[in-house]
């Protein structure tokens, strides 16, 4: 008899201790949640691992999860996972949830018939052994729904969660307790609600958090979307770029991601690098905001706030009449006074071309501007004057573009104030790197870029990619008032030529060839007559 005593409290004590080595397990497991829940940056995701986690440690067979809307009106059917039926909806399944919405008013009075709204309302955990015989809930939903499928939903636990502030933001629901040794259905035990109603709050802290977080970036975004947006409204010709830049800095982000050759094959994005290369990229070119608006929209090289090649044409008219004088007067000849006037309007022409300033000058044609220079004419004073000024002189011999070397240093001048500006703000650790990648993008790889003159080394794949972004985009961007956007074959012969010379990346130039993220920024953003046939076989520096 005592030798029976002894086996039954041995086998008693042998339950306790397995009963409290799997609690102590679950709670192990509740607590890695926790920290999990935490870092989850992705809302779908945290719902995701939210359920499956309440799924895991009740060893329940079923879930569904509710937010509470912004009203606070009705509960939004967010996700369901189903084991036994393997149904799947909501968060990253990319099945949509095809449940209506629970409200927790009906004609203005509480909604308690539902299990989930009760527990909204109520502040309660709701723990029900068998749909099928309880009183007091409408389970009509359940029961259509099982008629449907087969299945069989027996216990219910609904427990609502609760943020730091003591609100209630949504209903944890499962279904379906399973043991662990049978499989059997049964009820959801005490350990089990203590559990839930544990994780519960910690889900509901790990929502709102990632909301408010959420809200923060979404303002964060919107303030730099309104410098951008100001930067656009003063110069209709850069609002583009600081929009296209971003898109096409994180397509080769993406592709040089997925590289295994070279340096790049230990270049990997999380989601917390894709967010921060995406700031950068959006601020890449906020110091325009303080770039004077005549030179950003400089289109030939005599504009200031309009085009003054049209007083050098008076002018042409004021020696031809001159000439038509002296011819009257008998001063010059009519053959004179002909090869004269043919000569005026040649130079005229050729001035204009000049002042377009699409192609680079030779050295004959920037001694022709300074002979013309020096032709007499009676200005507005009535005083003889040199047919062209200093600044006139300055302008129209500029070998390429149409900015002087003054104004290319005031443009350049931006990317200091960049710098300037994004290295005075207060990053948070995950952004600190903001100011390098957005402030490296006009660096070359030979070190004779600005403004720091850095070489590849240097410089993270980062600001590496940016470069290439900005550089691709400019080439064919259609929207400047200097330039037509080129052709495909045209830019990446210039970006390939920028390889040979050192400019830009490398590795990274293969990768904006191989991986053809030309071509998906083509079809995203030019214009067809641009998108021409690449035979990348001609592309200079790259051997298909």
């Amino acid at each position: 008899m005592d030798t029976q005593k002894v086996q039954s409290y041995m086998a008693q004590e042998q339950t306790q201790r397995v009963m409290l080595e799997s609690l102590l397990n679950r709670l192990g497991e509740l607590n890695a949640i926790g920290a999990s829940l935490s870092s989850e940056r992705d809302i779908n995701r945290l719902l995701e691992s939210i359920l499956e986690a309440a799924k895991k440690i009740t060893h329940a067979d079923a879930g569904t999860l509710y937010l509470a809307d912004a009203t606070g009106q009705m509960l939004t059917f967010e996700i369901l996972h189903n084991d036994s039926l393997n149904i799947r909806m909501g968060g990253t399944s990319g099945e949509p949830t095809t449940f209506f919405p629970i409200h927790l008013y009906m004609d203005g009075k509480p909604n308690h018939a539902m299990v989930v709204s009760h527990a909204a309302l109520s502040g309660e955990t709701v723990n029900i052994p068998d749909a099928y015989v309880a009183e007091g809930f409408d389970f009509s939903g359940t029961k259509n729904f099982d008629s449907k499928t087969g299945y069989r939903s027996r216990s219910f636990l609904a427990v609502p969660m609760r943020n730091h502030e003591h609100e209630i933001i949504g209903v944890l629901q499962l279904i379906n307790a399973q043991d662990r040794v049978s499989g059997n259905v049964q009820q959801f035990s005490k350990d089990d609600q203590q559990l839930l109603e544990s994780l519960a709050s910690q889900a509901a802290i790990a929502i709102t958090n990632r909301r408010l977080i959420q809200q923060m970036e979404d303002l964060f975004e919107s303030f730099i979307s309104l410098i951008n947006t100001a930067i656009d409204d003063k110069s209709a010709y850069t609002g583009g770029h600081c929009a296209r830049v971003p898109t096409l800095t994180m397509m080769l982000a993406e592709a040089a991601s997925r590289s295994e050759l070279g340096e790049l094959k230990n270049f990997h994005l999380t989601d917390k690098d894709r967010y921060e290369l995406k700031i950068a990229g959006l601020l890449h070119d906020c110091g325009k905001i303080t770039t004077p608006v005549h030179v950003v929209d400089k289109a030939t090289k005599l504009q200031t706030l309009y085009d003054r090649i049209e007083l050098i044409d008076t002018r042409f008219e004021v020696l031809k009449r001159d000439a038509h004088i002296e011819c009257l007067e008998g001063k010059i000849t009519s053959a004179e006074y002909a090869a004269r006037t043919q000569q005026l309007n040649s130079d005229r022409d050729f001035l204009r071309h000049c002042n377009v300033g699409t192609e680079k000058m030779q050295e004959a044609e920037l001694a022709r501007v300074c002979s013309i220079a020096q032709y007499q004419w009676i200005d507005a004073q009535g005083k003889t004057a040199n047919f062209l000024s200093e600044n006139e002189l300055e302008n129209l011999c500029i070998r390429a573009g149409t900015l002087t070397t003054t104004e290319r240093k005031v443009i350049n001048h931006h990317i200091e104030v960049t710098i300037k500006m994004l290295e005075s703000l207060p990053w948070p650790t995950h952004l600190s790197r903001v100011p390098e990648y957005a402030g490296g993008h006009h660096e070359r790889m030979d070190g004779k870029g600005y403004p720091k003159g850095l070489r590849r080394e240097q410089m993270s794949v980062q600001a590496r990619l940016m470069g290439i972004a900005d550089i691709f985009e400019a080439l064919t961007a259609k929207d400047r008032p200097y330039k037509a956007g080129k052709t495909l074959t045209e830019s990446l012969t210039i970006l390939g030529q920028f390889k040979e010379n050192g400019h830009i990346d490398p590795e990274l130039f293969e990768v904006f060839m191989r991986e053809k993220v030309y071509l998906d920024y083509a079809h995203r953003f030019l214009s067809p007559e641009q998108i021409d046939k690449v035979n990348e076989a001609d592309i200079p520096g790259y051997a298909p």
